[in-house]
C-alpha cells in the first residue's frame, strides 16, 4: 500500500504553478498527509552579469526577495483548497532545483508534486528544466503536472 506523509510543493509563484498546487492539496487530503509549500529564491550574486554594475546592496535585495516571497507563499493554496489540511511554508535562497532535492531530504519527504512550464526547443535548452533535474536527483517519486491537459481533479 502506498503511504504519503510529506508532499513538497515547489512553486515558483507562477501562474503554470498553480496547477501542482491543486494536485499537491488533492494528495494530501487523500493520504491525509503534510503539504510543504517550498519557494527558492534565486541567489542574486549568480543573476549579477558583471561586477562592477550598479544594484541594491546584496544582503538588503535578498531579504526583501525573501520577505516578498514568504508573502505571496502565505496565500497559496486559495483558502477553499487549504481547508483541513496541515501546511508547512518555507522559502529558500539558491539553485531552485538544488534546494527543492536538498529540502525533500530534510523532511524526508514522501512525493514531490512539481510543475512544469511545458517549454521545448531552444527555450528548453537555453533555459533548462527544473523539473526536469527534480526528476534526475529526487530521493522520492516525483510528479511533474504540466500547465494545460489530464486534470484528475474532480470540481
Amino acid at each position: 500500500m502506498i503511504k504519503l506523509e510529506r508532499i513538497v510543493v515547489p512553486t515558483d509563484l507562477s501562474e503554470f504553478s498553480q496547477h501542482a498546487v491543486r494536485y499537491g492539496c488533492e494528495f494530501a487530503r487523500r493520504f491525509d498527509a503534510e503539504l510543504h509549500l517550498l519557494t527558492v529564491v534565486q541567489d542574486v550574486v549568480a543573476l549579477i552579469p558583471e561586477p562592477g554594475m550598479a544594484f541594491p546592496a546584496p544582503g538588503e535585495y535578498m531579504q526583501e526577495l525573501r520577505d516578498a516571497s514568504r508573502q505571496s507563499l502565505e496565500r497559496l493554496p486559495e483558502s477553499s483548497a487549504a481547508e483541513g489540511l496541515r501546511i508547512t511554508r518555507e522559502v529558500r535562497v539558491g539553485t531552485p532545483f538544488l534546494e527543492i532535492v536538498r529540502y525533500a531530504r530534510e523532511i524526508n519527504a514522501d512525493m514531490i508534486v512539481v510543475g512544469t512550464h511545458g517549454r521545448s526547443g531552444l527555450a528548453h535548452v537555453l533555459l533548462g528544466s527544473t523539473a526536469e533535474k527534480v526528476v534526475r536527483k529526487s530521493p522520492c517519486p516525483v510528479l511533474t503536472v504540466r500547465p494545460e491537459g489530464h486534470d484528475f481533479i474532480a470540481p
